[in-house]
């Protein structure tokens, strides 16, 4: 599996363009990836409230681009506009794989008073990968708020370790063609996004800690790179929101599939986004 990740601050470019065209042809030159997941895609938010943007539904708009690709969106952000068309802002993915189930998580947003927040959601995609059906999960968690992010990478945890209880105690079978018809669940997993942490941060521990039963998530940057420091991932080309570049974009993987990494590299060069892409690849088991 090739995937990429990156949150292409919908589609806004350090030059100040709205282009999902360059993003595309950008994470096509980083790799022919099966599957792309992108955080930050709007739906009718033009500018002020998204700076150069227009109220173009860019989830529709990267499906055009990927043809050859299942979409599957997610918004945290869903509101109703001045016309009633609806104002969405959320994360996506693109699969070349067949995508078995989906499921999408909002996730919590205590209040945090003074701080300026938005909902959070994680979107789900079990994938029929070559090494056998695989869930995959992109996010992009809140920036302003720790407590809120926190609670997020929390409930990533909580999530996976719910996910794999299935995976490793199944339903009966039976009740074809329902809503009870049972799907493939699994314990090979991959969460990926914007996590608006460092890896200095305890939000990043708290998401690899141990699971009561099932394997734990883990960082694939260390599995290849032991201690050498994370590529930066954010404020590599502007430091508007940081003089100095750090990484907050990961891709986690659980373990069954961590001796299975072989490669994971960023993007340092694009100015396509705020954010640089990440791509890696994982072997078959």
């Amino acid at each position: 599996m090739k995937l990429v990740t990156w949150n292409i601050q919908w589609g806004r470019g350090n030059d100040g363009r709205v282009d999902l065209a360059r993003i595309v042809a950008t994470a096509r030159e980083l790799a022919d990836f099966d599957v792309l997941c992108v955080q930050e895609v709007a739906d009718n938010f033009p500018a002020p409230g998204l700076p150069a943007n227009d109220d173009r539904d860019q989830f529709a708009e990267l499906a055009k681009l990927l043809p050859d690709y299942t979409r599957v969106q997610g918004c945290g952000v869903d509101l109703r506009g001045e016309d009633g068309r609806r104002r969405r802002f959320g994360n996506a993915i693109f699969s070349r794989y067949a995508v078995l189930s989906v499921r999408r998580h909002a996730l919590p947003w205590p209040a945090d008073p003074g701080v300026d927040t938005m909902p959070r959601v994680a979107v789900e995609a079990t994938v029929e990968a070559p090494m056998g059906a695989t869930r995959i999960t992109t996010t992009h968690l809140e920036y302003y708020s720790d407590v809120q992010r926190q609670a997020q990478a929390r409930k990533l945890r909580e999530l996976h370790e719910e996910a794999c209880g299935r995976a490793m105690h199944p339903p009966p079978a039976g009740r074809e063609g329902g809503p009870f018809e049972p799907t493939p669940q699994t314990t090979l997993a991959i969460l990926c996004g914007d996590f608006n942490f460092p890896p200095e941060n305890r939000a990043y521990e708290e998401i690899q800690k141990p699971l009561a039963e099932g394997p734990r998530y883990r960082d694939a940057w260390p599995i290849l790179n032991g201690r050498h420091p994370h590529a930066p991932t954010f404020c590599v080309h502007q430091h508007k929101y940081s003089r100095t570049p750090y990484c907050c974009d990961f891709v986690f993987v659980s373990e069954p599939l961590a001796g299975q990494v072989r490669a994971l590299r960023v993007d340092s060069a694009t100015q396509a986004s705020d954010h640089q892409p990440v791509f890696v690849e994982i072997d078959d088991l």
